[in-house]
């Protein structure tokens, strides 16, 4: 009953209410293992880290193989930024919950946080390959992708990623409009310009990559002008020499000098040397 009541008060967000009734659960029974993880559940809430651990030890000396009280050790020590401490409790709890995608998606997090994304990579997968109950493995793992510079798979996960946003109608939160405008600037590379266009126009639906989606639209229409096959991220239109020389001449001849006016004046071709 006490339990029951303490889970009550969590809810409301009484929290010091909370602790007072898992507490007096504990006097009743030391050993009741869902009253110390919840206990230590309401102290990571009100900021005690310290007694948050304390609680989450207390639950695993009551049962080494409670995955939560693990989880909830990592949890802590992530938020104290010891991410080498918090690798080693999701390790824990991933062993205890090998096909719990959510301790493999802590598990890859940690890794990327200790700069080694080879080895979050591999738990992103893994996340995938068992089931992502969260929905943002595969988010993760295009990131990652992009950070080992793995044009391929950021392109296959990124693409994949929005895809199941727009069927699924899920909520995409900050994520996608990065989706976009790696998107934008892979199709305006490879000389894609219709898809180019598509994702960097929804890059400018986002505040975060608002600019850069303007960018990118400015660019694809001097891309599209230029005839040019080759993407060159710093192109900017230069003015035509040539035609503006033509107008000059034509305007200042007289009808006596037509013929003399074929041929063409010496051109300055250093204006028109496009480094691409």
């Amino acid at each position: 009953t006490c339990c029951v009541v303490g889970n009550f008060y969590s809810i409301y967000g009484n929290h010091d209410k909370a602790i007072t009734y898992f507490q007096r659960a504990l006097r009743l029974d030391p050993d009741y293992l869902s009253a110390w993880t919840l206990m230590g559940h309401e102290y990571v809430e009100l900021k005690n880290y310290n007694m948050a651990i304390e609680c989450y030890r207390n639950a695993i000396d009551v049962n080494p193989r409670d995955y939560r009280a693990w989880y909830g050790i990592g949890q802590t020590y992530e938020l104290l930024k010891m991410h080498a401490y918090c690798l080693y409790y999701y390790m824990e709890a991933q062993r205890l919950r090998p096909t719990d995608s959510r301790m493999i998606v802590a598990l890859g997090e940690s890794y990327e946080k200790l700069e080694q994304p080879a080895k979050a990579k591999k738990c992103y997968m893994r996340a995938l390959n068992v089931g992502d109950q969260e929905d943002i493995a595969m988010i993760r793992l295009a990131k990652v992708c992009e950070k080992l510079h793995d044009e391929e798979g950021a392109v296959r996960w990124y693409s994949k990623y929005v895809d199941m946003v727009n069927s699924a109608e899920l909520d995409p939160g900050d994520d996608i409009c990065f989706a976009y405008r790696y998107l934008a600037h892979y199709y305006l590379r490879n000389d894609r310009l219709p898809e180019a266009d598509v994702h960097a126009h929804k890059c400018c639906e986002f505040k975060e990559t608002k600019n850069d989606g303007k960018a990118l639209v400015r660019q694809i229409a001097a891309h599209r002008n230029s005839g040019s096959g080759v993407y060159n991220p710093r192109f900017t239109p230069k003015p035509n020499l040539r035609v503006k020389l033509a107008l000059s001449g034509s305007a200042s001849t007289t009808p006596g000098s037509q013929k003399r006016s074929r041929t063409p004046p010496p051109q300055d071709h250093s204006d028109n040397d496009m480094s691409f």
